[in-house]
C-alpha cells in the first residue's frame, strides 16, 4: 500500500503544479477564478479519472496512434505519460478545470497526502490473487533473512536479486512469479514492513462489475458490431469485425479500433449475454436446449410399469423388407419403461400405418405382463408428420386403443427430446447396435462409412470380402436386437444403482391379461385370397382345415415376432382359424429322410385325405347310390329352319402400351402369372419375369401335376 501513496503524491504534486499557475491559490475562503495553461501536461491517471476509466490502457494506445500529444515520465517501476492539456477534448478540459477546483475546496490545503491512509482491501480476494501475495510475502522474507548477513543492503539485495532469478533461490515462488526488478523488490519491501499484511501485497487488479467491461470502443460502434454478432444468419465474429469495419470506413472515422479489440468485446460479450446469443443466432429450440435449464423429475416415485414412453427411430442400417425382398430403412417403434429404463416392446414396420404402434404396444403388454396407466408419447401431429403421414390417429381409432385398456395417453412438447428418456435410450442403441451391424449406413451423408462414399474402392472391396454384403432380414434383425437388449439390461439401472434393469425390471407385479383382446385390438390386418395352398402369405403357405376348400377373401392378423401361424377372420370380422405355417418336406423322405422328415410328410399326406374324404362325403349328400335313369326325347316332324345369328362386332385389341397402362397392382406372384397369361407380355421385363416363375417353386407347387399331389414315395 506504501506504493500507492506514494503514487497519490505524484498526482497531487502534478495537480498542483498545474493550480500554482493559477490565481489567488491560497485564497481558500473565495474560490479561485483561474485557468489552466495550454502548455502544461497532465498526468495520464487524472485524465482517465476524468473520463470515467477504470485503467489508462485505452489512453495509452490512443496516445501510440498519435491521437494526443504525450511525453513519457519516470516512476517507481517504469514509465508512464503525461498528456498536454491543449490536445485533450474540450469537454475534457472543462472537467478537468472543474476537478481541480473540486479537490482543492475539498482538501482545504492542508495536506498533499489525505489524512486517511489505512489501506483498504477488497471484500473478495481471489485465489489465484491470494497465492501471489503469499508468494510475495515470501520474497520479502528471504530478503529480510539475506540482509542481516552482509554489511549493505546494496550488496545483499544484488546478491539476492542474483540468486533468485537464477532460480536457485526460492525455485517454486520463482517458478509462479517469474523475474522481478530491484524497484519492485523494493516497493513489496516498503509496503509490507508497514503493516505486515500480507493482502497489501495483492496484485493490483479491478475487479470489475458483472457485464462491465472497458474498451475504447464507442456506443455506436458496439451498436453496429452487436447487429452483426446477433444476426440470424449467423455471422462469423470474424466476418462481423470486417462488416463493423468497413462500416465505420465509410461513416469517416480516422481511429478505428483494431481487429482484437473487436475479438475481445465479442468473447466478452458472448460469455455475459449468453441466452441472447443463442436466442438471436440459433432459435428458440437451441436456447430451451443449450440454455434452459432441465424440469428435474424424480422417478422414485414411479413404479415398473406405470408410464410407458413411445417413439420412433429410423434404423441406421438395412434390413431385407419382406414384402419386396429389397433392402431398405425400417423404422423402430418402440415402448420404454420409465422407471427401469428397458425397452419393453418394439416393432419394425416397412410402411408407415398406425397398427404398427398397437403392435410395439401389444408387445409390450405381453413382455411386461401389465397394462400400463400412462403411454408418454411425442406430440400428435409432429409424431404423424415424422413416421405415419398417410394417416389420422383419429380416424384410424387408435386412441380407442388406448381407451379400451384403460390406458391414459399423454403428449410431449414437439421437438422437445430431452423430455423422452427414449432419446437417450435411442443414442446408446446407436453407438453400440447399429454400427455393428454389417449393413450399417450412417446417420446421414457426412457419417455415413467410407465404403459408402465415392472413390473409396480400396474399403468397398474390403466390405464386400468381410461382409459378403450381406443384409439382415427381419426375422434376423429381431434376433440381433434382443441379443443386444440382454447385455443393456446387464447395465446398472439409472434410476436406482443397486440392481440392474433387468432386475428392476422383474420387480413388476404381473397381471392377468386375455391375449385375445389384445390380437383382436393390436395385432397388424392384412387382406388375403385363399387359394389351393391355404393363405399365401409373405412367400409362405399358413393352413387349416377349416380354410381349406374356400376360395374366399379372408383378413389374417399377424406380428413379425412370430410368423409361426396366422390369426384368419372372415370380410366380416367372424375369426375363423388360426393357421399354421407349412413346413416344407424331404423329397425322398421315406428313401433318404430322417425320422422327422417321414412324420412330418405322414401328417401332410393325412391331411390330404382328410380333406379329399371330408369333400366326397359332401358330394354324395346331393348324389345317392341310386342309378339314374336316361329319357330319350324322339324329335318332331316339324323341321324348324334355323336362322344364323349375326357374328358379334369384333372389338379393338388394345395396343401394348394400352395394357401396359392397365396393369392392375397385384398381391401375389401367381395372381399377376394369371394375369400375364390372360392379357400377355407387354415388356421384356415381365416376359423375363414369366420365364423366370415358371421355373420357381411356387409354380411347381401351384401348377404342377395334379396326380404328383397324391403320389407316396
Amino acid at each position: 500500500m506504501q506504493n500507492s501513496n506514494i503514487q497519490a503524491i505524484f498526482d497531487c504534486v502534478s495537480m498542483l503544479r498545474v493550480v500554482a499557475k493559477a490565481r489567488k491559490w491560497c485564497s481558500i475562503l473565495c474560490l479561485p477564478s483561474y485557468s489552466v495553461s495550454m502548455d502544461e501536461y497532465i498526468n495520464i491517471n487524472k485524465i482517465s479519472e476524468i473520463k470515467g476509466l477504470t485503467s489508462n490502457r485505452s489512453l495509452r494506445l490512443a496516445i501510440q496512434k498519435g491521437k494526443y500529444i504525450a511525453r513519457e515520465v519516470k516512476v517507481f517501476g517504469g514509465t508512464s505519460y503525461e498528456i498536454l492539456y491543449s490536445s485533450l477534448e474540450p469537454e475534457v478540459q472543462e472537467k478537468l478545470q472543474d476537478e481541480l477546483i473540486k479537490e482543492a475546496t475539498q482538501s482545504n490545503c492542508t495536506a498533499l497526502v489525505p489524512l486517511d491512509t489505512k489501506p483498504k482491501y477488497p471484500t473478495f480476494i481471489a485465489e489465484s490473487a491470494k497465492l501471489t501475495a503469499l508468494a510475495r510475502v515470501d520474497v520479502v522474507k528471504a530478503l529480510q533473512n539475506i540482509r542481516g548477513k552482509y554489511k549493505t543492503k546494496k550488496e545483499a539485495d544484488s546478491i539476492f536479486l542474483d540468486l533468485y532469478n537464477s532460480g536457485m533461490l526460492l525455485p517454486k515462488v520463482y517458478q509462479f512469479l517469474g523475474s522481478i526488478s530491484v524497484g519492485t523488490l523494493h516497493r513489496w519491501l516498503w509496503a509490507y514492513e508497514d503493516c505486515e499484511d500480507y493482502r497489501v501485497l495483492l496484485p493490483g487488479y479491478k475487479y470489475s462489475k458483472q457485464n462491465e467491461y472497458n474498451t475504447i470502443l464507442t456506443k455506436d460502434m458496439k451498436n453496429i458490431f452487436i447487429k452483426f454478432l446477433m444476426h440470424p444468419n449467423k455471422f462469423s465474429v470474424g466476418k462481423a469485425i470486417k462488416l463493423t469495419r468497413h462500416i465505420l470506413e465509410k461513416q469517416g472515422i480516422e481511429h478505428i479500433p483494431s481487429i482484437q479489440t473487436f475479438r475481445r468485446f465479442a468473447e466478452h460479450y458472448k460469455k455475459n449475454n449468453y441466452a441472447q446469443w443463442i436466442l438471436f443466432r440459433e432459435g428458440e429450440k437451441a436456447y430451451h436446449d443449450k440454455v434452459e435449464a432441465y424440469i428435474e423429475r424424480d422417478v422414485s416415485v414411479l413404479n415398473v410399469g406405470d408410464v410407458l414412453i413411445a417413439d420412433g427411430h429410423v434404423l441406421n442400417f438395412q434390413v431385407i423388407n419382406p414384402f419386396t425382398g429389397k433392402p431398405t430403412r425400417a423404422t423402430l417403434v418402440g415402448f420404454l419403461d420409465w422407471k427401469s429404463t428397458a425397452l419393453v416392446g418394439y416393432e419394425i414396420m416397412m410402411t408407415e400405418n398406425t397398427q404398427c404402434i398397437a403392435s410395439a404396444l401389444r408387445n409390450a403388454i405381453l413382455n411386461l405382463g401389465i397394462i400400463p396407466k400412462v403411454v408418454y408419447q411425442d406430440n400428435g401431429k409432429a409424431f404423424k408428420a415424422k413416421y405415419f403421414q398417410s394417416c389420422d390417429f383419429d380416424e384410424e381409432g387408435f386412441n380407442g386403443v388406448y381407451a379400451n385398456l384403460g390406458i391414459r395417453s399423454v403428449f410431449a412438447k414437439p421437438y422437445n427430446a430431452r423430455a423422452k428418456v427414449i432419446e437417450r435410450f435411442f443414442l446408446e442403441f446407436q453407438e453400440e447396435f447399429e454400427k455393428m451391424m454389417t449393413s450399417y449406413i450412417g446417420t446421414s451423408i457426412e457419417d455415413k462409412p467410407a465404403w459408402l462414399k465415392r472413390g473409396e474402392k480400396l474399403h468397398r472391396d474390403m466390405h464386400k470380402k468381410l461382409t459378403k454384403n450381406y443384409i439382415p432380414t427381419v426375422q434376423e434383425t429381431i434376433k440381433f436386437i434382443d441379443c443386444w437388449l440382454e447385455f443393456h439390461n446387464s447395465k446398472p439401472c439409472p434410476n436406482d444403482r443397486n440392481m440392474t434393469i433387468k432386475e428392476c425390471l422383474n420387480t413388476v407385479q404381473k397381471q392377468d391379461i386375455d391375449k385375445n383382446i389384445l390380437n383382436d385390438l393390436m395385432m397388424k390386418t392384412e387382406a388375403r385370397t385363399i387359394n389351393k395352398h391355404g393363405i399365401t402369405f409373405l412367400g409362405m403357405h399358413y393352413r387349416s382345415d377349416v380354410i381349406l376348400g374356400l376360395r374366399d377373401k379372408v383378413y389374417v392378423r399377424y406380428s413379425l415376432f412370430d410368423l409361426s401361424k396366422v390369426h384368419v377372420y372372415s370380410i366380416k370380422g367372424e375369426f375363423l382359424c388360426v393357421a399354421h405355417r407349412v413346413q416344407k418336406v424331404h423329397p425322398m423322405a421315406n428313401v433318404l429322410g430322417t425320422v422327422k422328415d417321414m412324420e412330418e410328410y405322414k401328417q401332410q399326406y393325412q391331411r390330404q385325405q382328410r380333406q379329399f374324404k371330408k369333400a366326397k362325403q359332401e358330394f354324395l349328400k346331393y348324389y345317392p347310390g341310386e342309378k339314374a335313369e336316361v329319357l330319350e326325347i324322339e324329335p318332331e316332324e316339324n323341321v324348324i329352319e334355323v336362322i344364323p345369328e349375326p357374328k358379334p362386332k369384333r372389338e379393338r385389341k388394345q395396343t401394348p402400351r394400352e395394357r401396359q397402362m392397365n396393369v392392375p397392382m397385384f398381391n401375389s406372384n401367381y395372381e399377376k402369372y394369371e394375369w400375364l397369361m390372360t392379357n400377355g407380355t407387354t415388356n421384356p421385363e415381365d416376359r423375363k419375369w414369366l420365364a423366370n416363375y415358371i421355373r420357381s417353386d411356387e409354380y411347381i407347387n401351384i401348377y404342377g401335376d395334379e396326380n404328383d399331389e397324391e403320389n407316396i414315395y
